[in-house]
């Protein structure tokens, strides 16, 4: 066998590979005398057909045959003869001449790149630190408290927070236009739900009035054709109700699962959840940041079948989440999260073997036992764990990364940078 390589543009390398002919000729020989014994041809008896009919019939056939399998049985040796590791599947354009006794073929595939990662001494990373105060509790319970609210009709003038019952007209130049009309419509002040300046318009306003409200379409807006044109909307108002909050006593902590309806234990209760919360969001966050630093420290030339095939993984996780009505999404706009993907994956897994990390089996205990924990029979699940290769991996994979997290910040300068429970829980 003889290998030769060719460089292409960026990663992508073309290796060509020239086989003994004898070999493919030997193989053919040995397919074509498992034939004849089984060989079914018109005029002869099974088995009985002569050598040399058989090979005028079946020789190409066998030839292609035996080169197909020659392929696949060499293309491993030849990349390792060559020293190359693939990024993906090789594309293979066969050179194969019978009548020239030529065997061979060109694999063509971009290659891993070689990663050389920079120190992180001068580094910096923003560490998110935080504590749990007796405020971000009252916050959480009123917020627990809002979501069990009701409402009831109000005798005054709204204000923000209230729940409107209204009917209204719109018209642009005087005339109306399609969806700017409705009856029985609800909306809540404060929610900004509608176009700005409207829910502030009826603030002060009483049951039965109506008001006048000139406003302007944002721009950009949903219909292109109101943006940035003037409207006004004739507002009736014909109901006012008032937020009720309930009162955080026996029967509201019932409604959170304490049964014996113990206040106290009801807000040590959302203590621990939220002190659990924030834990999770710290970790995810220097997590991001950590990886922030990795990325953009260490610039790399991608291979393209691998940013391909993240693009695809990701557009099926989309259209997974959005469910069987999802849209046919452009796998372009997926290109620059494929990409961050991609250069991790490849830097991490050059840290790894840089520093020679191997999951801790004991930290691979306590995270199956967490995962476990919140089912009803965790041993169950921790036996099921240890049994499924995959499921583990998936649980070393994750530990692994735990452990370069705690590296890097070794290595590199860190800053705590205090936030708050909100900032850190707050929905993007």
């Amino acid at each position: 066998m003889q290998v030769s390589v060719e460089a292409g543009e960026g990663l992508e390398r073309r290796m060509r590979v020239e086989l003994p002919f004898e070999d493919v000729e030997s193989e053919v020989e040995k397919r074509l005398r498992q034939l004849a014994p089984r060989a079914k041809l018109a005029g002869f008896r099974p088995g009985k057909v002569p050598m040399t009919i058989l090979r005028q019939r079946y020789t190409e056939q066998l030839h292609h045959e035996a080169f197909g399998d020659m392929v696949q049985s060499s293309l491993y040796d030849a990349l390792r003869e060559a020293a190359l590791t693939p990024a993906g599947m090789p594309h293979v354009e066969p050179d194969f001449d019978i009548a020239a006794r030529r065997i061979a073929y060109t694999a063509i595939f971009e290659i891993l790149p070689e990663i050389t990662l920079v120190e992180l001494k001068d580094q910096v990373i923003k560490r998110p630190v935080s504590e749990l105060t007796d405020a971000d509790l009252d916050e959480m319970i009123e917020r627990l408290r809002t979501q069990r609210q009701t409402w009831q009709a109000a005798e005054r003038p709204a204000q923000i927070g209230d729940r409107l019952t209204i009917d209204f007209v719109g018209t642009v130049d005087g005339e109306a236009f399609d969806g700017g009309s409705l009856d029985n419509y609800t909306v809540e002040l404060g929610e900004e739900d509608l176009i700005p300046g409207f829910e502030e318009g009826l603030v002060g306003v009483n049951v039965g009035e109506t008001r006048s409200l000139d406003l302007t379409f944002p721009d950009p807006y949903h219909d292109q054709n109101l943006a940035g044109k003037p409207v006004r909307f004739e507002v009736t108002v014909t109901a006012i109700s008032a937020p009720c909050l309930p009162e955080v006593d026996a029967e509201f902590v019932k409604a959170f699962g304490v049964e014996d309806g113990d206040v106290e234990r009801f807000k040590a209760d959302v203590r621990r959840n939220m002190e659990r919360e924030l834990q999770e969001r710290l970790t995810a966050r220097t997590k991001e940041r950590v990886m922030d630093v990795l990325y953009e420290a260490n610039p790399i030339e991608l291979p393209k079948t691998l940013i391909a095939e993240e693009q695809r993984t990701l557009v099926k996780q989309m259209q997974q989440a959005l469910g069987n009505n999802a849209m046919q999404l452009p796998v372009e706009m997926f290109e620059p999260g494929a990409r961050r993907r991609v250069a991790l994956g490849l830097i991490l897994g050059q840290f790894i073997r840089d520093h020679e990390l191997k999951a801790d089996p004991e930290r691979v205990r306590a995270a199956v036992e967490r995962i476990a924990a919140s089912y009803e029979q965790p041993e169950q699940v921790i036996e099921h764990y240890y049994k499924n290769a995959e499921h583990l991996s998936a649980v070393r994979a994750l530990v692994l990364e735990e452990q370069v997290v705690e590296l890097v910040l070794q290595q590199a300068q860190v800053e705590d940078e205090p936030l708050t429970f909100a900032e850190l829980t707050v929905q993007a």
